[in-house]
């Protein structure tokens, strides 16, 4: 799947979030376990901001995950697919 930057920035925002949230731990002590300020914490979680490639590393370690579980994106909204059918009426619907 394709995602433009600002999407993607989101998303891996509302990532971090959420294992930070799982991990109970609080804006405060994961900024002091990445290195960087709350302020830089809450950016990147609300999707302002984005981590470069080397503090990814430090994101990924202080959430004891891989770099690439910061990208597993889960719960992506399903896209409705509307079908036409024929109805036994002859009629075309929706569904």
């Amino acid at each position: 799947m394709w995602y433009s930057t600002s999407m993607l920035q989101k998303r891996l925002g509302r990532r971090i979030a959420d294992l930070r949230k799982n991990r109970r731990l609080t804006q405060v002590r994961f900024a002091k376990a990445v290195g960087c300020s709350v302020e830089f914490i809450s950016l990147v979680e609300r999707g302002v901001n984005a981590p470069s490639v080397a503090r990814l590393e430090d994101f990924a370690r202080a959430l004891k995950v891989e770099v690439v579980d910061l990208f597993t994106f889960t719960g992506r909204k399903p896209t409705r697919i509307r079908r036409l059918r024929i109805s036994k009426s002859g009629a075309w619907t929706t569904t």
